[in-house]
């Protein structure tokens, strides 16, 4: 049998990256105006519709015990079967209502950009409900998210999945195949698998209390419950913070580090970052098919025209997404991968930035990268 040859890993074979060079400007001029359009009463409809589903839920889970223990089920399924049928009408629940909750917040996040309505005030009626409804501090969460579409992709200043450098894990330079990566990144499957859930159920409460996975240079304790924190300025200091918190679900956070975090989105620092480069370092995904679009309101489906165009309405997203992907062409980065093993592999492969470099691709637990930055940048 004939051996099987392997290609040695090299910098210079890998394919090299230009970051574009159009303007926001042009890139908008090839978006029709109306999807620009924003439509209260349409916004409102989808809101209605969540509370609606909301509601005939719950209500229907009230009756999920009581079905189990009646005659009939007892009968007809035996104690056994009764029980088996009783989890699998709550798992049930819980996977439709989780999903619903997700949508709900989804609403909250479009009043926060000011996609949900032309009227500011209408905005912040409906993000502050669904959003305390779903335990997250509204004002504060609305100016920290501002600021990461802002800066999204800019190694010093973005919020929220900032790379670790390789300084960050003290991993030393040299030739790649001189460093002991094991030594450096060799966590067992099991441990990944127990980081990976951890950051699923606890990523966005320790990011609001603790800055977990935020901006480095930010002092300790910085959180969205301090009206003095380095987070706000001073004239958005007079925000209240009245209402506890809980995490939000971890579709949110599944689908958020989905869409910032793979191997072939560079980040940027110093004057090769602009707004409508760091725009583009986002992924779309067809998130759990029809599912995603009914219930998640498209939020991952189409995420890269929300990141140029904030205050688009998502229901406008699927059409202005063509029009875009045909301008920016190679820019436009999507994934059809299934979503869990695209978690899988992203947090696996994800590591670590170089220390230098205006443009910078993510390297994997063998320090190796899928891309470069062309000769003219970095």
């Amino acid at each position: 049998m004939a051996a099987v040859q392997t290609t040695k890993y090299s910098e210079e074979n890998l394919p090299e990256f230009s970051p574009m060079m159009w303007s926001l400007g042009e890139i908008r001029a090839a978006i029709p105006a109306r999807f620009f359009v924003r439509e209260t009463g349409r916004g409102l409809s989808y809101m209605a519709r969540d509370f609606v589903i909301a509601a005939i839920l719950w209500w229907a889970a009230t009756y999920i015990d009581p079905a189990e223990k009646s005659e009939l089920a007892r009968s007809t399924l035996g104690p056994v079967g009764a029980e088996v049928f009783r989890w699998s009408l709550w798992c049930a629940y819980w996977w439709v209502q989780g999903l619903n909750f997700t949508g709900i917040w989804v609403i909250g996040h479009e009043a926060g950009h000011g996609a949900f309505s032309a009227n500011r005030t209408v905005c912040d009626i409906v993000g502050f409900i669904t959003h305390t409804l779903m335990w997250t501090p509204y004002f504060s969460w609305r100016i920290s998210h501002h600021r990461h579409h802002s800066n999204h992709a800019s190694m010093e200043k973005d919020e929220v999945y900032v790379p670790k450098t390789r300084s960050d894990l003290g991993i030393p330079l040299g030739k790649t195949e001189e460093i002991d990566w094991e030594h450096y990144l060799g966590d067992t499957p099991l441990f990944t698998l127990y980081m990976l859930v951890r950051q699923q159920v606890l990523a966005f409460p320790a990011y609001l209390l603790f800055n977990v996975s935020g901006q480095k240079s930010y002092p300790k304790w910085t959180n969205h419950f301090d009206p003095n924190s380095v987070i706000f300025n001073p004239s958005q200091r007079n925000a209240y913070y009245m209402f506890p918190w809980l995490c939000v679900s971890h579709w949110f956070i599944m689908i958020t580090y989905l869409h910032h975090t793979d191997m072939k989105l560079p980040h940027y620092r110093k004057a090769e970052w602009s707004f409508q480069r760091g725009a583009a370092c986002t992924v779309d995904r067809p998130f759990l098919g029809w599912w995603g679009r009914f219930f998640l309101h498209d939020v991952a489906h189409y995420h890269v025209i929300h990141h140029f165009f904030p205050q688009m309405p998502f229901y406008h997203g699927e059409e202005a997404t063509q029009y875009l992907k045909a301008f920016i062409g190679e820019h436009y980065a999507a994934s059809d991968q299934n979503p869990f093993t695209a978690l899988w592999d992203s947090y696996n492969n994800c590591q670590f930035v170089e220390d230098e470099g205006d443009v910078v691709f993510y390297r994997n637990k063998k320090g190796e990268s899928v891309r470069r930055p062309a000769n003219n940048t970095g």
